[in-house]
């Protein structure tokens, strides 16, 4: 089997597609009413390899399957795993049922090699989602070789747009001998590796003058902070994580993104006929992504670009002081491989005991302290936090299912702890797979 991987250039990843406005991609199910998902090994041709890469994707795409569905609409997904190892999806930002969180030993028995597995369960939000393994041993493995894909609910009356459009951006990275290297640290001759899956890069929209583009950003590499910058227009975040925010633009119009975290933004072309607007990827070199032309005429004048609906469903204050207070320390002397959580283990083990136990509606404040020299993310699911202030006790105005923890420094979040089970909080290090953390709590 070969991946659908058509372009390979080099330094990282994306994938860039447009979607249809206004329709569902939601793929026909089958006699049962059940999409299946085949986790599935192949090879990848991907030049500056020594050889064709062993890789692995839902139903033979890197991505899988884009999943489309409108609120209220029941996702049904049978995973069925032709892999070597166990595996299972965890439906990341998807405030989900407990049971589907997709966690192998705390939600779910891992899919053993053969077997299938049923996900049944209605977003209770609308949003940009991502669908891929975590939290088990060589669950990053996985991801790193290509198993994942993304989950769009559109809203019931979504924006009226001219464009809308899909960046995903990943990273391969290829040892001295031109194969996949999952070690950690990152070997010495180690590279990575820019792959386009249904585009060229820098993929090039021509549009009216004063279009109106919708442009939801999600990154899902496994080992750095990928940094993307708009050139020549003003962009408008609507979205952080799956959940709607007052629209703000980003500082000096970039964005920092880690693993698995998603944006979903808006932006008005020039009105002038002959612009040039685009969308960087920042590194050695930078690398285009996107690039917009204007020409023809003018679009009709729109109003400002607004909200999306913020979310009744999230709470508008959380009542800090009276909070269950916690500290989560990532220790391991600059080392990630001596990386050692209090309160957390390898993601080979669970263990027996949550870290904590909460009533339903209980506020909890969490700080993350990382004492690496390097960049880590935390993951808390089946929750969305609020991202507190480092000098004060305000937090900003938008919502995140994950917090990006710069090196020797401490972030701080909080959430109202309202949905019932067993939940996961991951600390993937960026550095490759097999540096990820876990531990969980209850909410009862």
């Amino acid at each position: 089997m070969s991946m659908d991987r058509r372009q390979f250039v080099g330094s990282a990843v994306a994938s860039v597609f447009t979607l249809p406005l206004g329709a569902s991609a939601q793929p026909a199910p089958n006699a049962d009413g059940m999409k299946v998902l085949v986790a599935k090994a192949g090879t990848l041709n991907l030049p500056g390899a020594g050889a064709d890469l062993k890789a692995i994707g839902y139903d033979g795409q890197i991505p899988g399957p884009l999943l489309r569905y409108k609120k209220g609409e029941e996702v049904k997904i049978r995973l069925t795993n032709q892999l070597d190892k166990p595996t299972a999806i965890h439906w990341q930002g998807v405030r989900n049922a407990n049971a589907f969180d997709g966690v192998p030993g705390l939600t779910q028995q891992p899919v053993s090699p053969g077997m299938s597995f049923d996900y049944r369960f209605t977003p209770p939000d609308s949003g940009l989602f991502m669908y891929r393994p975590v939290s088990f041993a060589g669950a990053q493995e996985q991801v790193e070789r290509g198993l994942y894909g993304l989950l769009i609910v559109d809203e019931a009356e979504p924006p009226q747009v001219d464009k809308d459009m899909v960046v995903l951006l990943d990273d391969w990275f290829l040892d001295d001998k031109g194969a996949v290297s999952s070690a950690l640290p990152r070997a010495a001759g180690a590279k990575s590796v820019l792959t386009v899956t249904s585009q060229m890069v820098p993929r090039v929209e021509v549009l009216q003058p004063g279009a109106r583009v919708r442009l939801r950003l999600a990154s899902v590499a496994q080992a750095r902070a990928m940094v993307v910058s708009f050139v020549g227009v003003k962009p408008f975040i609507c979205a952080i994580d799956g959940q709607p925010c007052d629209p703000f633009e980003p500082v000096r119009q970039t964005i920092p993104m880690g693993p698995g975290s998603r944006f979903d933004l808006q932006l008005d072309l020039p009105m002038e006929k002959g612009a040039v607007v685009s969308l960087v990827l920042r590194g050695e070199p930078d690398t285009m992504l996107v690039t917009f032309k204007t020409e023809g005429e003018p679009k009709a004048a729109r109003g400002p670009i607004v909200t999306l609906g913020l979310n009744p469903a999230l709470p508008p204050a959380i009542k800090l002081q009276e909070a269950k207070k916690l500290d989560l320390v990532l220790d391991g002397a600059g080392e990630v491989a001596k990386g050692l959580m209090i309160g957390m283990t390898k993601a080979a083990g669970l263990g027996d005991k949550p870290l904590f136990t909460v009533k339903r509606g209980t506020g909890v404040s969490m700080g993350f302290t990382n004492k690496l020299s390097l960049h880590t993310q935390f993951h808390v699911h089946g929750h969305h936090m609020r991202l507190l202030h480092d000098m004060d006790d305000g937090w900003e105005p938008y919502w995140r299912d994950s917090v990006l923890v710069p090196a020797t420094r401490t972030k701080r979040v909080a959430f109202l702890a309202d949905n019932p089970g067993k939940w996961a909080i991951s600390c993937q290090v960026l550095g490759g797979a097999g540096a990820e953390f876990v531990t969980w709590f209850e909410v009862v």
